[in-house]
């Protein structure tokens, strides 16, 4: 029971029209990349900090995590 996920698109065009099912296809993928792009985004920003972190607790020598966190 695989369904099928159809988008409205707007312009001119036979209800089977060939042309009308290539904009649906690009539509999906703008949509998709729009979305990959700014969730992206989200996890960049606030996974940054976090990954130098555990990278610099996992380097040698081992530093106390005060010493990663002081500007000194």
């Amino acid at each position: 029971m695989a369904s099928r996920v159809s988008l409205k698109t707007k312009g001119k065009g036979g209800k089977g029209s060939k042309g009308s099912d290539d904009k649906s296809t690009t539509q999906c993928l703008k949509e998709w990349s729009t979305w990959a792009m700014k969730k992206a985004k989200v996890v960049t920003h606030y996974g940054f900090i976090p990954l130098v972190i555990i990278i610099g607790m996992n380097s040698e020598p081992k530093p106390q995590l005060y010493q990663l966190l002081s500007p000194v």
